[in-house]
C-alpha cells in the first residue's frame, strides 16, 4: 500500500477532476503490476497494473481509492477486476463519489473476492480536494498563510517583504501543482506583483489558473500576473458585477469573472466561489494577502489550512497583521491540526477547517 501511495502522488495535479490513485498488484509475495492515475478520462490505476501484470489469476490488488463502479469515460473497474480473476483487493479508503461510494467493494464482495478497506487517513487526504468538492458548487479551498513569531507578514503596509526561506517557497511550488488554481487579492498584485507561476517549471496536463480576487479598484493590466505562458490558462479576474466599468482596463489581458446581484459594488466570495467551480475549477490554493485570507475564512470558504511561522519577529507600529478581519481566538478553535513539520528554518502547520455552523 505504501508503493500504491507514492505511484498515485505521481498523479497529482494531473488526474483533476478525477481523484489521484496508485494500485499494486502482488502474486506470491511479488509485485506483478502497478500503475497509477495519468490523466482525466484515462485508464485508472487499476488498469494499468492489469496490463502490466497480463495475469492477474489469484493475485492480491492493493488500490489507494475504491475500484470504481460505473461505466464513464473508463469501463468500471470493479469489473476489470473481477473479469482479471483477482483474489483479494485491499482498499486505502471508500469512494465518495455518490455513483461508486461502496458499490464497488459490494460488487467484489458478491462475486466472492475478498476485499479489506483499511480507511487510512492517507488514503483521504490524497482526495481531499475530490472528495470536498464532489457534489458542491464552489472548489475546495486551500488557504496558505505565512506570518512572523508575533503574527505579522511585513514590517509595514505596502512593501514587499520576504519572511519565510527558500525551502518554504519550494514548498508552495508543490502546493500550487496540486491544485487547479492559485489565487491571491488584488492588494498582493498591487504591493508584489507576482507571477504566481510554478517554478522552476513543472509541466501539468491540465492548465493552471491564476485569480485575482479584486473589490474596490481594479489592478494595472501591465502586472506580471496576465503575461501569457506555457502551460497557463488566461488569468481570470473576479469583481462584483456593479462594477464593471472600473474594471475595462482588464478587458482584453484578463477572463473577467462578474459576480453578485448587478448594482453589487462588494465581492460575494460565495458566489465568487460558484463562478469558479462553474469554469472547471475543482480546487484552489489562495495565498492571501491578509484581506482575501480573512475575508475567506469569516465566510466559511476554508476547507484546509497550511500556516508557515518564520522566526523573525517583525512587530512595530506599522507592521501588517497575518489576517485582517478575522479572530484568531475564534480560528484556533475551528482549525483541526493534523500536520507540522519544518521546511527549512521554518514551521508549517496544516490543518482542517472546520466550517461554522448557521
Amino acid at each position: 500500500m505504501e508503493r500504491a501511495y507514492e505511484l498515485a502522488a505521481r498523479g497529482i495535479g494531473n488526474t483533476s477532476p478525477n481523484p489521484a490513485v496508485g494500485a499494486v498488484i502482488v502474486r506470491d509475495g511479488r509485485v506483478i503490476g502497478e500503475g497509477y492515475h495519468h490523466r482525466a478520462g484515462e485508464a485508472h490505476a487499476e488498469v494499468h497494473a492489469l496490463a502490466q501484470a497480463g495475469d492477474a489469476r489469484g493475485a492480491t490488488v492493493y488500490v489507494t481509492l475504491e475500484p470504481c463502479n460505473h461505466v464513464g469515460r473508463t469501463p468500471a473497474c470493479s469489473q476489470e477486476l473481477l473479469d482479471a480473476g483477482v483474489a483479494r483487493v485491499v482498499v486505502g479508503t471508500l469512494d465518495p463519489n455518490p455513483k461508486t461510494n461502496g458499490g464497488g467493494v459490494a460488487r467484489l464482495r458478491e462475486r466472492g473476492v475478498e476485499v479489506t478497506v483499511l480507511d487510512e487517513p492517507r488514503a483521504r487526504r490524497l482526495i481531499e480536494p475530490f472528495a470536498a468538492a464532489i457534489g458542491r458548487d464552489r472548489p475546495y479551498v486551500a488557504l496558505k498563510m505565512a506570518m512572523s513569531l508575533d503574527g505579522r507578514i511585513t514590517s509595514r503596509p505596502g512593501v514587499q517583504e520576504w519572511i519565510t526561506c527558500e525551502e518554504e517557497r519550494l514548498y508552495v511550488r508543490d502546493l500550487r501543482i496540486a491544485h487547479d488554481a492559485v489565487m491571491v487579492g488584488a492588494g498582493t498584485i498591487r504591493v508584489d506583483d507576482p507571477q504566481l507561476t510554478v517554478r522552476p517549471a513543472s509541466h501539468r496536463l491540465r492548465p493552471y489558473v491564476r485569480v485575482v480576487l479584486c473589490e474596490t479598484d481594479t489592478v494595472p493590466e501591465r502586472s506580471r500576473v496576465f503575461a501569457a505562458v506555457e502551460d497557463y490558462a488566461r488569468t481570470i479576474v473576479v469583481a462584483p458585477a456593479g462594477a464593471r466599468e472600473r474594471f475595462a482596463n482588464l478587458r482584453d489581458v484578463a477572463d473577467l469573472l462578474f459576480v453578485g446581484d448587478d448594482d453589487a459594488q462588494q465581492l460575494d466570495l460565495t458566489a465568487a466561489m460558484r463562478g469558479l467551480r462553474e469554469r472547471g475549477i475543482q480546487s484552489a490554493l489562495c495565498e492571501g494577502g491578509p484581506t482575501a485570507g480573512g475575508r475567506l475564512i469569516a465566510a466559511g470558504l476554508v476547507d484546509r489550512l497550511y500556516w508557515a511561522v518564520a522566526p523573525v519577529l517583525l512587530s512595530t507600529d506599522r507592521a501588517v497583521p497575518v489576517l485582517a478581519g478575522a479572530d484568531l481566538a475564534t480560528l484556533g478553535a475551528r482549525v483541526r491540526f493534523d500536520g507540522v513539520e519544518m521546511v527549512g528554518a521554518d514551521v508549517v502547520l496544516t490543518g482542517v477547517m472546520e466550517q461554522p455552523r448557521v
